[in-house]
């Protein structure tokens, strides 16, 4: 399966809760990406929470773009990666 690094922007800034509903919400996400085959592996947020960086494995990033739209989140980049661990050279 392709992985994807998706860059994401939120001018107000992403704010999830860790409490009253953040893990029934980042729930729901996963729920619809799995209706397309799409794995949300990992996120990682700027600071001031403004800019998201997350993995995921897709059989393509049209799949990726309709998980978006049904999730409500922008797109902003989708790029394909490949892991290049350090450690893979020891």
């Amino acid at each position: 399966m392709p992985r994807y690094m998706v860059q994401r922007f939120f001018p107000e800034g992403l704010h999830i809760r860790v409490e009253n509903g953040g893990a029934e919400l980042c729930r729901g996400v996963v729920e619809r990406n799995a209706d397309e085959g799409v794995t949300w592996i990992t996120s990682f947020v700027s600071e001031d929470k403004t800019r998201t960086f997350c993995i995921y494995d897709a059989p393509t990033p049209e799949a990726i773009r309709r998980t978006a739209a049904r999730n409500e989140l922008p797109v902003d980049e989708i790029t394909r990666v490949s892991v290049l661990d350090p450690y893979f050279y020891s």
